[in-house]
């Protein structure tokens, strides 16, 4: 069963998503607040699997709250709960230790998969706001690309950003754990990111997996 806090100020989004939640079977709402210091009081007595988190709230944004959720319960999985065109805000609660992000237009069963997408230790990225975030986040042209890679590492990538974790990669790609743990440092490393969020990011704003190889 995985545990869901919900953090929304506002009154019919919440309601919407409270049932949205409570529909599904392998899910269950054990908290609920309506800013942010009262969602890291929540998250600390309850200890969720996923915590959906609005950024935008008058009582105390989502982006301090963010910070304190993954400093003092880091295996708390954190969704942000966005509307579009806040994409130096999501590149903020990112950073701050986010998980994923999700437009609050999304469907209930966007809603679902996200959280289960989360609790299964991936990064939900809507993808009308991934488009915007990859754009704010690029850089120069001195900045790495895929011929900073190799073609292993660049495999290894790609299966990153397609959800996969270490031990899945491990056996798409026939090689021991501790190897795709030593290449995911040295990839990190290379595009200059520090997790499998940013690192997903850079996959999609490089096109990996869609044209052209590293070199060993």
């Amino acid at each position: 069963m995985i545990r869901v806090v919900l953090v929304d100020d506002h009154w019919v989004i919440r309601q919407g998503l409270e049932a949205v939640l409570e529909e599904a079977i392998d899910m269950e709402l054990v908290g609920i607040a309506d800013s942010g210091p009262e969602g890291v009081r929540v998250v600390a007595s309850v200890e969720p699997d996923v915590v959906l988190m609005d950024l935008s709230m008058p009582k105390g944004n989502g982006e301090p709250a963010i910070r304190k959720i993954a400093a003092g319960q880091p295996d708390a999985q954190i969704i942000v709960l966005t509307m579009f065109g806040e994409e130096s805000r999501i590149l903020a609660a990112l950073e701050a230790g986010a998980s994923g992000f999700l437009l609050k237009d999304s469907s209930p069963d966007q809603v679902l998969e996200a959280v289960r997408q989360a609790a299964a230790g991936h990064s939900p990225l809507d993808p009308r706001a991934a488009s915007a975030v990859i754009s704010a986040l690029r850089t120069d042209t001195h900045s790495p690309t895929q011929e900073d890679l190799s073609t292993r590492e660049l495999e290894v990538l790609d299966l990153v950003a397609k959800g996969l974790q270490n031990k899945q990669i491990a056996r798409a790609l026939s090689i021991a754990e501790s190897t795709v743990k030593a290449h995911l440092t040295q990839i990190y490393g290379r595009i200059g990111v520090s997790d499998r969020l940013q690192a997903t990011l850079w996959a999609q704003r490089n096109d990996i997996g869609r044209s052209g190889d590293g070199q060993e």
